[in-house]
């Protein structure tokens, strides 16, 4: 429970502070929050606490229930297929691993937006809006969360974790 609440934590304390920048809610988002979508890679823990982080967050987002919902559902989604990603990989880096978050959430926020916004919907909009986040998750599940992975891998903060979730003592 403690890893859970410290991953969910962490996804709405750097939400906000994407917020404050004015990127966390919008057609142009760079979420600071969405590097730690890597964390599934580590650790399936991670996945409820991406999931619960982004519904702690998005309960200050402007588009309300639609975007609490369904947005925290596509993270879930992505941070399960995340998970199953991770064994790919190009020089020890789990190089597919960021791609459902960014497939998920570019598609997912687009829809969330065009929904509840009052602009009608159009494939050129919907296009546009897909395109502008997917950008911002690429941005920020890459040139972030990559080395944030390459880091946590290096400190081998999880191997802890993982032996506790199997059951396994060190000596």
């Amino acid at each position: 429970m403690v890893y859970i609440s410290t991953i969910a934590a962490l996804y709405v304390v750097l939400t906000f502070i994407s917020s404050v920048l004015g990127l966390a809610y919008s057609g142009i988002q760079l979420r600071l929050s969405e590097m730690l979508t890597i964390l599934p890679v580590f650790s399936p823990i991670a996945i409820p606490g991406l999931a619960i982080g982004c519904f702690i967050a998005n309960l200050a987002s402007p588009f309300g229930m639609v975007d609490i919902i369904f947005g925290s559902i596509s993270t879930l989604i992505a941070a399960f297929l995340t998970r199953l990603l991770r064994k790919i990989k190009i020089k020890n880096i789990p190089i597919f691993a960021p791609l459902p978050p960014i497939l998920f959430g570019s598609v997912s926020v687009s829809i969330i937006i065009l929904s509840v916004s009052s602009n009608t919907f159009t494939p050129e909009m919907f296009a546009f809006l897909t395109l502008s986040v997917g950008l911002g998750q690429f941005i920020v599940c890459y040139l972030f969360g990559i080395p944030l992975f390459m880091v946590l891998n290096r400190l081998k903060l999880f191997d802890n974790l993982e032996n506790i979730r199997k059951g396994v003592k060190k000596s």
